[in-house]
């Protein structure tokens, strides 16, 4: 086993630890509400030197001898991220171990290391599950018409994907999906964007998917939507119920693009606004 130290959590008997996949960018003209030299002052006092960087998280959780996987990271698709399978290697973790890949939801980012250069399945024996929106919608021709052109590459990288596990590929609507898994429907981003809560002895976490990309500027202002958002109304008002439940409940928070300390709890500030205190 290596000696590779990746974050990780303890929820009863749940452990799961969270793997990069690497970086992605996006302009802040990509930012709704929010004008991009504000955000820019924003990630510079929150000591963030990249301004533009959106990392990538995944997570293993290994659960009754099982391993999962929750999300696949971008593969290097448009040359984000690729950096998985190495993490995990690095971690001692074959991607032969994975028993079943969580997927909350299938924008690039989530789903381009599901397969390899060579168009083969990476995770050779693990069955994908998503929710059946989240299928339909990718796999609707209407849907792949209407896109724009620079979008439609998206479409085949999914279909591509959903082929290479399709005799291993299941669906759902609601509730548990693997024991101490739960899903958690959080509506806007996409039309099947699913959370995950995961609960055990009497503790829990929730895999928040994307509710945000920039958390240091979309926590505080939950009111700021980005372009990868399908309905940019319904994100914002999920975004700011989950921070109230996540401060309320004390929740512990996993996400895919958290940073690098991926977990953190959501606090109130003293002007009423949110925080993330992350995980040391």
């Amino acid at each position: 086993m290596s000696n590779f130290v990746l974050p990780s959590q303890q929820i009863g008997d749940l452990t799961i630890i969270a793997v990069s996949d690497g970086y992605l960018h996006a302009s802040f003209d990509f930012l709704a509400n929010i004008d991009p030299d504000h955000a820019c002052r924003i990630q510079e006092n929150a000591g963030i030197r990249d301004y533009t960087s959106i990392h990538i998280n995944c997570y293993i959780v290994r659960a009754g001898g099982r391993t999962f996987l929750i999300d696949a990271g971008a593969g290097g698709f448009k040359q984000w991220g690729g950096r998985l399978t190495a993490n995990l290697l690095r971690a001692g973790i074959q991607p032969s171990e994975i028993d079943a890949i969580l997927l909350t939801h299938a924008h690039p980012d989530h789903i381009g290391g599901l397969m390899n250069a060579s168009g083969e399945a990476v995770f050779a024996n693990a069955e994908l599950v998503v929710h059946h929106r989240e299928v339909a919608f990718w796999e609707d021709d209407g849907n792949l018409s209407r896109a724009p052109e620079r979008a439609r590459g998206n479409f085949l990288l999914v279909r591509q994907a959903f082929d290479g596990y399709r005799a291993r590929l299941r669906t759902f609507d609601a509730g548990e999906v693997f024991a101490g898994m739960t899903a958690v429907p959080l509506l806007g981003h996409t039309v099947g964007h699913t959370g995950y809560r995961l609960e055990s002895g009497g503790q829990d976490l929730l895999v928040w998917g994307d509710i945000v990309h920039f958390p240091e500027i979309q926590i505080p202002r939950p009111d700021v939507s980005i372009a990868f958002d399908q309905d940019a109304q319904l994100a914002a008002e999920t975004r700011t119920r989950l921070l109230d439940l996540a401060s309320s409940e004390r929740l512990l928070i996993a996400g895919m693009h958290l940073g690098e300390s991926a977990f953190g709890h959501i606090v109130r500030t003293a002007d009423g606004t949110y925080a993330v205190a992350y995980e040391e």
